[in-house]
């Protein structure tokens, strides 16, 4: 921040003084006075005081002699009312909360440790993942792929109702031709105004809900009971092909999981670098006698 002249804070610390700027702490006016080293003092509260060389550093170059006048009180209050809290917290807190070295301490150490394991992580961990790993840990922990939500495989367009061919796009989102469903996509390119073709991957069934006004109060056996599913609003017609489902607390296909299994192995990689690391560098400072501990044997 640019600075402004000390002769200038002092014109300015002037002027608030004309102005009966007055603060009152513990019974206490404000008054200004010299310190030892002459230095003026221009706040107090309680045993801190608050100097003119404080803020002779806060005002931006160019600023008004009004803005600056300003911008100091402003300081000066914000300064006050921080020592004022500051001095509560620390006559009601016990002398253990107010133990902010060790605190900070712990703080520091955790923190150096956090960057270096990220650093170690970056530099060292292989983040490469077939499909066979993924296939083994969905294969090896199946109680932790349950399902929390319905899912399903759907194809659905929206279009309008005045949209043209619309006897063939009821019998082309039916149908599981490849030419039919060339002719759909075709279709929808030019007429749809929203659609979706990615029925072979699973989607969560409240997604679908979001774009297509099914009314249901219960999904599981709405899905049960619903394969092809046509709903007109006022200027739109809703077509709905739900292709496959699963309900919610069965198993949740491999599919959904891949992306969150793969997560999990590269935390769990993760977590064996840091291990291992922790163990060799404890075990090489055990043998370089850099440990010790002194206490006694039973």
């Amino acid at each position: 921040m640019a600075q402004a002249s000390g002769n200038t804070i002092s014109k300015i610390w002037l002027s608030i003084i004309g102005c009966l700027f007055v603060f009152t702490f513990s019974c206490n006016k404000f008054k200004r006075e010299e310190n030892k080293n002459s230095e003026k003092i221009i706040a107090r509260v309680y045993s801190h005081n608050l100097t003119l060389a404080d803020v002779k550093n806060i005002v931006p170059k160019g600023t008004s002699h009004n803005d600056s006048i300003t911008i100091i009180r402003n300081y000066i209050q914000n300064w006050a009312r921080q020592q004022v809290v500051l001095k509560k917290a620390e006559d009601n807190l016990s002398a253990d909360d107010k133990d902010v070295e060790k605190k900070l301490e712990e703080y520091r150490n955790s923190l150096i440790t956090y960057i270096y394991e990220s650093e170690l992580i970056r530099q060292k961990m292989d983040t490469s993942i077939n499909d066979q790993e993924i296939e083994n840990y969905y294969n090896e922990h199946p109680n932790n792929f349950q399902l929390k939500d319905n899912i399903i495989k759907v194809l659905y367009l929206r279009v309008p109702k005045n949209a043209p061919k619309l006897d063939k796009v009821r019998n082309w989102y039916k149908s599981d031709s490849p030419k039919d469903r060339k002719q759909l996509e075709e279709y929808c390119f030019q007429f749809a105004r929203d659609y979706n073709f990615n029925d072979g991957d699973w989607l969560l069934f409240d997604d679908l809900l979001k774009k297509v006004p099914i009314e249901t109060y219960d999904k599981e056996q709405f899905l049960r009971n619903n394969r092809f599913i046509e709903i007109p609003d006022s200027s739109t017609i809703y077509l709905v092909n739900i292709k496959g489902f699963k309900i919610k607390e069965s198993q949740s296909p491999l599919s959904f999981e891949r992306d969150n299994i793969r997560n999990l192995i590269i935390n769990k990689r993760k977590l064996d670098m840091i291990r291992d690391m922790e163990k060799a560098a404890y075990d090489n400072a055990l043998k370089d006698h850099e440990v010790e501990f002194f206490i006694p044997k039973k």
